[in-house]
């Protein structure tokens, strides 16, 4: 929200104004008192004002009694879309109060946030607010998501608000689709396979996908910029026959189009009218790779004749996969032969990081303190179908945090192969995984060996940084390592043990 006006009546007002100006930097304090400080805006009538600048602020604050602001801007008021985010905070600074455009306009962030700066009341009464469920009609753009709805949004949002049986279909795994996952309202059942979902048990579908539903009810769909296309084409290729075939294609293959992160070929193609035009058309990122890029990648589908005539096995497969990060694709080779006798090639993969698979979660708990666990962490840990965790070196209270069925061993009782084994029986039937050790993974975790099993095995992980114990050292003693002009350095070293030290690395060496 850049534009802000806050608009203030009496002296009482004038004070709140000026102390919620300072967080909203760039805001402007308006009033038709005379002042005489530098950072306020004395004006004749505020209705003038409005008339002139309604529609071109993003948000306005009146401090003021509310009825005062509800007449001000009531002949100014066109549509939920356009208009203005509108909240209205008492002389005193006891309550803060949405007004108009609480959800798209972000009124009811704009007043959660005032309320917070004057430490008042925040008073919403948007009904997913109230209830704390998703405001639907803002979630595409918290996340960066396309929106489009089967019925009028304002229907979707009545079955919701309404708390209908929701089906949620998930078929990424990324921020957003995360934070759903956390915030279920009890009305809503989260599936991972449309297969799964017996409709006639459903008023609303909630679907955050980049694939192409045909629903039998009312139907909202998330559509996350997650497709990667390669593609290979003749010289003459014509653009607007190109971008209306491959549209067609693409839908036969049940992708939607919208969901189209990034699209790339050979660099030999870099000049290629067609695919500059398609790029600028649809505000998607063109790129090419090298062909020693290109022969970094294995193809399922190799061709003989791309080989003999550019160097490589094939452009669309293999651009597919660089662009995504993904060493398998949604849509193989697709050969296209147009009217005008040009050709070109298509391949989609999908978004590594937004597939949803199984991976194995290595958390740091921390200095020992159970509390000292980071918020993700423990988020993890709550819930993991299977967890392993260093019982010599963790306290046995971190485990209560596990979610009831849940298998928890203690590491320390077991052999290392007997540790993967476990974790491969659960990896195998998709189950989330916790590999819990102390302090933070990557000082002294002794998680090098585990790394190096997992990449042999082919089973995906990730870390999660914890607070080590040098930290923690300082925060007892009240105190700060790095220090301006006197320390600015510091060593992590250990005593000599059954592991030697490094030849390098004994402490003298450091002295």
């Amino acid at each position: 929200m850049k534009k802000i006006a806050i608009i203030a009546v009496t002296e009482q007002g004038l004070e709140k104004a000026l102390i919620i100006q300072k967080e909203f930097p760039k805001s402007l304090v308006i009033t038709t008192l005379q002042s005489s400080n530098g950072n306020v805006s004395t004006i004749a009538f505020i209705s003038d004002y409005l008339t002139d600048n309604f529609m071109k602020l993003d948000g306005i604050c009146f401090v003021t009694a509310l009825g005062i602001c509800v007449r001000l801007i009531a002949p100014h008021i066109q549509d939920k879309n356009t208009d203005p985010a509108v909240i209205s905070v008492d002389d005193l600074g006891l309550n803060v109060q949405s007004v108009l455009s609480g959800h798209k306009g972000g009124a009811n962030d704009f007043t959660s946030k005032t309320a917070a700066i004057l430490g008042a009341n925040s008073i919403i009464s948007t009904s997913s607010d109230v209830q704390n469920i998703w405001a639907l009609d803002t979630l595409g753009h918290q996340f960066d998501w396309q929106t489009e709805s089967s019925v009028p949004m304002n229907k979707t949002m009545a079955l919701f608000v309404n708390n209908k049986p929701t089906a949620l279909l998930l078929d990424v795994n990324d921020k957003g689709t995360q934070h759903l996952e956390k915030t279920v309202p009890s009305f809503v059942t989260v599936f991972y396979n449309e297969s799964d979902i017996d409709y006639s048990k459903f008023e609303l579908l909630v679907v955050v996908t980049y694939k192409i539903y045909e629903a039998t009810i009312p139907s909202l769909f998330f559509i996350p910029k997650v497709l990667s296309v390669g593609s290979g084409c003749s010289k003459k290729l014509d653009f607007t026959l190109f971008q209306e075939t491959f549209k067609l294609k693409l839908a036969a293959e049940g992708l939607q189009f919208s969901a189209i992160k990034n699209f790339g070929s050979i660099d030999i193609k870099s000049a290629q009218q067609a695919y500059l035009d398609f790029s600028v058309a649809n505000n998607i990122p063109f790129s090419t790779f090298t062909s020693q890029e290109i022969d970094t990648v294995s193809i399922p589908n190799p061709s003989k004749m791309v080989q003999s005539k550019i160097g490589v096995d094939g452009v669309s497969e293999s651009c597919a996969m660089l662009l995504s990060g993904n060493n398998s694709l949604l849509v193989e080779k697709q050969k296209i032969h147009l009217e005008t006798n040009e050709k070109f090639t298509f391949s989609v993969a999908l978004d590594a990081s937004v597939t949803r698979k199984t991976a194995i979660a290595i958390i740091g708990a921390g200095p020992g303190d159970e509390e000292l666990i980071t918020v993700k962490g423990k988020q993890y840990l709550e819930a993991a179908d299977c967890v392993l965790y260093a019982g010599s070196l963790i306290p046995e209270e971190m485990t209560n945090w596990c979610k009831a069925g849940a298998v928890v061993r203690n590491s320390a009782m077991m052999t290392l192969e007997e540790q993967i084994s476990l974790m491969q029986e659960h990896y195998k039937k998709g189950n989330s995984i916790v590999r819990l050790q102390c302090g933070d993974p990557s000082l002294y975790g002794a998680i090098q060996e585990q790394m190096t099993i997992f990449d042999e095995l082919g089973m995906d992980y990730f870390i999660v940084p914890g607070i080590s114990s040098f930290s923690a050292a300082a925060a007892v003693l009240k105190s700060e390592f790095t220090i301006p002009e006197v320390v600015q350095s510091i060593v992590l070293t250990r005593g000599e043990g059954k592991t030697p030290m490094p030849s390098k690395e004994s402490i003298a060496a450091f002295a």
